[in-house]
């Protein structure tokens, strides 16, 4: 690998790093026995960075330049920053070289906007077309697409890569255009409804006709930045929601707010990334796809934004004691996926394991759950832990925190046996 393709490499991977969108589970490309790589539907291996971010695919910018001058990328237009542009052929040979040296299971395809958005459009496309029909690479590809470009464009790309994302990145218009303003909502959106479209068509074809090629087989997902802009989290959960409903959205990814262009003053003055709320989005984001929770449930007008010392789950059920506790050994399905500390899996075994018999904390702890904070939340055989209204729903949030704070005087193991060494 000559010196110009590592330097580039350093450049356009280190700008790639803020894109968290990156998921590959979903996706079968099987390989049989005539071609490089495979992709299995249950994902491929994930690796992360120090700050907890996944790299699991090659992930790279085919070109750190841009004509756009958005206030929260470190790649606008207005930044004094290196630059750099791979060439088609140097982005495919890149992949194919890692994956051979097992370095790399998938690549991950982003980019600047770079002429225009049908240009670069073009430009992601061939590598992806490259790498499925010259190269015969079954492996994971996931491309962003660029707003503005084509409807024809985003079909071409949708037949070559695994996963297609279209970033929102603001979660109200009137900030975006403030941060970006040579974006809007239109631009975003309407790819965004022509690749769920496509991928319905592409489905029903695929029922009549076994030998369709599959569109985005993975199907589409998004960024939202969270603390760029004031938006609370109620405005950014809804969102989220109209996206999983009537775009078809795989995933929503949640990206906190990393201050690269700290003189910019439409930005936050932040030191650190809100690492926290980032997370607690993830976990409420969880609650509505899985949990059968509704948005207003875990955020409404009183509470517009979570609670950053408990987790939403925990939240809702401290804001709405009158709903516990719960009876183990009676309570539907729906109600006990509402108690912290029972998941869905849990929630599925404890529905099985009470037919055959009457359930008690001793078969709880078995089944796998987190009994020091649920069971403030339910009741069963004999369990005589006061509940959450015995004790007041801030009472228990102490218990629970005070629970989760490690303690100061408790010596390791390791210290232990040197202050008490065995004879």
């Amino acid at each position: 690998m000559n010196y110009d393709i590592v330097n580039k490499l350093k450049i356009l991977a280190n700008a790639a790093k803020y894109d968290v969108s990156c998921s590959s589970s979903g996706s079968n490309r099987p390989n049989h026995s005539k071609g490089l790589g495979n992709t299995a539907p249950w994902g491929i291996c994930h690796s992360f960075t120090e700050d907890g971010r996944c790299i699991s695919l090659l992930k790279l910018m085919l070109t750190n330049f841009c004509i756009y001058d958005c206030a929260y990328c470190v790649n606008r237009k207005s930044n004094d920053i290196e630059r750099a542009t791979f060439s088609v052929n140097e982005v495919v040979e890149l992949t194919i070289e890692f994956y051979r040296r097992n370095y790399i299971e998938g690549l991950f395809l982003s980019s600047g906007v770079l002429v225009n958005p049908d240009y670069t459009m073009e430009r992601l496309i061939r590598i992806a077309k490259a790498l499925r029909t010259k190269h015969n690479y079954h492996g994971y590809i996931h491309l962003k697409s660029i707003p503005g470009a084509s409807a024809d464009l985003h079909y071409q790309a949708g037949l070559y890569a695994d996963r297609l994302s279209v970033n929102v990145e603001i979660a109200t218009e009137q900030n975006l255009k403030m941060l970006a303003p040579d974006k809007n909502f239109q631009s975003i959106f309407h790819p965004m409804t022509a690749i769920k479209n496509q991928i319905l068509v592409n489905k029903e074809e695929h029922r009549k006709f076994k030998h369709t090629p599959r569109f985005t087989p993975a199907g589409q997902s998004t960024q939202l930045i969270v603390g760029a802009t004031p938006d609370d989290d109620q405005h950014i959960l809804n969102l989220a929601e109209n996206l999983y409903t009537t775009k078809y959205l795989k995933r929503v990814y949640y990206s906190g707010f990393i201050p690269v262009n700290p003189d910019d003053k439409r930005l936050p003055a932040l030191k650190e990334p809100p690492l926290k709320r980032e997370n607690r989005l993830y976990q409420a984001d969880w609650l509505f796809r899985f949990y059968h929770f509704s948005i207003d449930e875990i955020v409404n007008n009183t509470h517009p934004n979570l609670d950053l010392e408990i987790d939403p789950k925990l939240s809702y059920a401290l804001r709405n004691p009158w709903l516990y506790p719960v009876d183990i050994n009676k309570a539907d399905y729906q109600t006990l996926l509402r108690v912290p500390g029972i998941g869905v899996k849990s929630a599925k075994m404890i529905m099985v394991s009470r037919r055959y018999g009457r359930l008690t904390s001793l078969n709880l702890k078995k089944i796998g759950v987190v009994l020091k904070r649920a069971k403030y939340f339910i009741t069963c055989n004999e369990l005589k832990s006061p509940t959450v209204n015995e004790l007041l729903p801030d009472k228990v949030k102490t218990i629970i925190l005070n629970d989760n704070k490690p303690k100061r005087n408790q010596k390791s193991l390791y210290q232990q046996l040197r202050l008490f060494p065995l004879n």
